[in-house]
């Protein structure tokens, strides 16, 4: 329900629950990690479908991409530190070079998996993935778009990438009226003054940042950009055109996320002063995920103060 708070984590394995009940050919994956990543839902559901892999992520995302070409769809499960990090030269290879229909379910990405630190914060995930060629990067808001994600990733032929937190977020979407496309965006809010382009967790915090503005006098116009790459384009340059100045808002470094990629398409088609707000050039470090998020002011306080700077 609208209002409630859920980490999108859980509705990963709750969306891979309502798909293996229509889908026989959907199998899971996991790195010893099934009761962290949600994925031990589906095992208790679908045991015969679930493979435990155990600590060996590299292994896994070769499994994963053997048993696609054997008519199945995996969905290899992990923490976004290692299902990008330390898989990345078998993903790149095994999975994105031939190009096979495996969906990389990654959670605990970003500082908000809190206590547990630099080591397991991946603040480089999306940079690492949006550069493989033809790898789908998606980036859910809430419960409603990251179960709606997981449908969509299914239903597409070829490599994705999904990012979930640990962290329970506001559900914002009405599921009754929600539709996800990959690769389109969803105007939130109209404003004129600015905007503020989102992803992830921090899409709930910039909507709560734009009415702090708001009472300050200023129009912002708050866009979720869900689907990273392939980015839509559509949207941010009719927005650029608009308010004539961005803010990207991410949990993730501004180097190679969705700051970059909004900001390398305005260079190239409409020249626009584009601020990029998320973790700058720095590891994270251990502390609870609220705490953080307001250190690295990425919370709506934070996104209010930056801007209003």
């Amino acid at each position: 329900m609208l209002g409630d708070k859920i980490a999108t984590r859980d509705s990963y394995g709750n969306a891979l629950v309502e798909l293996g009940k229509e889908h026989d050919n959907l199998v899971v994956l996991d790195a010893d990690l099934a009761a962290a990543t949600k994925t031990g839902v589906f095992k208790k559901a679908f045991p015969e479908r679930h493979i435990d892999c155990g600590i060996a992520e590299c292994n896994m995302a070769g499994i994963a991409a053997g048993m696609s070409t054997c008519g199945y769809v995996p969905f290899m499960s992990s923490f976004a530190m290692f299902a990008a990090g330390r898989a990345y030269e078998q993903v790149r290879n095994s999975i994105g070079y031939p190009h096979l229909n495996v969906k990389i379910g990654a959670t605990h990405a970003g500082i908000s998996v809190g206590e547990d630190g630099a080591t397991h914060q991946c603040n480089e995930d999306i940079a690492l993935m949006r550069t493989i060629p033809g790898m789908v990067v998606i980036n859910p808001c809430d419960d409603v778009e990251a179960r709606a994600a997981v449908k969509a990733a299914y239903e597409y032929n070829g490599p994705c990438y999904l990012r979930f937190g640990r962290l329970a977020v506001p559900v914002i979407n009405d599921e009754a009226t929600y539709k996800f496309e990959i690769g389109k965006g969803v105007e939130l809010r109209p404003g004129k003054d600015l905007t503020i382009i989102a992803t992830g967790l921090c899409v709930s915090e910039a909507l709560e940042a734009a009415k702090m503005l708001e009472k300050d006098g200023v129009d912002a116009q708050v866009i979720n950009i869900h689907t990273i790459k392939p980015l839509d384009e559509e949207i941010v340059l009719a927005a650029a055109k608009q308010t004539g100045r961005i803010y990207t808002v991410e949990e993730h470094s501004v180097i190679g996320g969705l700051g970059s990629a909004v900001a390398e398409l305005l260079a190239e088609k409409c020249p626009t002063q584009v601020t990029k707000l998320g973790v700058y050039d720095r590891f994270g470090e251990s502390g609870p995920a609220k705490d953080l998020l307001h250190k690295y002011e990425l919370d709506a306080e934070g996104i209010y103060n930056q801007i209003r700077k």
